[in-house]
């Protein structure tokens, strides 16, 4: 038995032809814009992800802050009534021993530990009077004038200098207050640590400039690095490890909360600080921080 052949198609009209591959090309065109905007939203994706992440993280950074803040605001309160009672005594005590040359004496060592008694207590008031990070777009380079401009006096009288390279400064949004506070004390750390140099270049290097780097969660992302370099004796691994601890200090002058500031409003803001010695001796402190973020409207009580 023969088997039945299908019917062969009827020849497609030139025209046809030309309005089909014009249509598959229609499809194809249609589905690569498709694909083009997908990969772009995908994209998109995960950047409003990661921008909702670090949201999330200084969000919670800015509550510890706030508990931090109020915390250290009532324990200062505390201590500061008491110590201007001890002031006084101290006053009257010596005023009365003035014919006692070693109970003098030892006045004067209570009135000096009372007093970096006070200006520990002055320095944790100071960090939790803030009542807010208000995050504000700030021209870098100004932001830095405005330290260096903070610590001329010191400069003047360490006999040190500031060599600043600005690059590109782009603008970023932080609290200008707390930034330029936080920013100041490293500068003063770098300053004081070249107080052993009795010769030499005793000029510091700050820069601005946007980078990729590593983040403590392992990450590489764009940040803002402000950079302050010394030229003092450096910084040991032992020392390095407690650097950022809330009064350690290897001065017997230091507070030991100077670089503890620095490091929770910059924590507070989204970025973090990189330490690492320099070739030839000094410490060079990099503050990275997102670049221009808008925040705006954006407020965190940080103390009562």
């Amino acid at each position: 038995m023969s088997q039945l052949q299908p019917a062969p198609s009827p020849p497609m009209h030139p025209a046809e032809e030309v309005q089909l591959l014009e249509l598959m090309r229609s499809v194809s065109e249609t589905a690569e814009r498709l694909q083009s905007t997908h990969d772009a939203l995908q994209t998109q994706v995960v950047k409003l992800e990661h921008e909702l992440a670090e949201a999330n993280e200084q969000l919670h950074r800015s509550r510890e802050l706030a508990s931090l803040g109020e915390m250290a605001a009532g324990i200062a309160h505390e201590i500061r009534n008491p110590l201007a009672s001890l002031q006084l005594f101290v006053e009257v005590l010596s005023q009365d021993l003035e014919d006692h040359p070693e109970q003098v004496e030892v006045c004067r060592k209570i009135r000096a530990s009372v007093f970096r008694m006070d200006t520990i207590v002055e320095d944790v008031l100071r960090f939790a009077s803030e009542s807010s990070i208000r995050f504000e777009p700030v021209l870098s380079s100004n932001l830095v004038g405005a330290v260096i401009e903070s610590c001329e006096g010191l400069l003047d009288t360490a006999g040190t200098t500031v060599h600043l390279d600005s690059g590109t400064a782009p603008i970023i949004h932080v609290d200008a207050s707390l930034m330029t506070q936080a920013i100041s004390n490293i500068l003063r750390n770098a300053i004081e640590a070249m107080d052993s140099m009795n010769h030499g270049d005793r000029r510091i290097e700050m820069s601005i400039a946007t980078s990729r780097v590593r983040c403590p969660d392992a990450s590489m992302r764009e940040r803002v690095v402000i950079g302050i370099a010394d030229r003092g004796p450096g910084i040991d691994e032992a020392v390095m490890q407690k650097l950022f601890t809330p009064f350690f200090t290897t001065r017997e002058s230091g507070t030991g909360l100077g670089l503890a500031i620095a490091h929770r409003v910059v924590d507070a803001h989204g970025g973090h600080i990189n330490v690492t010695g320099r070739d030839g001796g000094g410490t060079r402190f990099d503050v990275c921080v997102p670049p221009g973020i808008d925040r705006s409207g954006y407020s965190m009580e940080t103390a009562t």
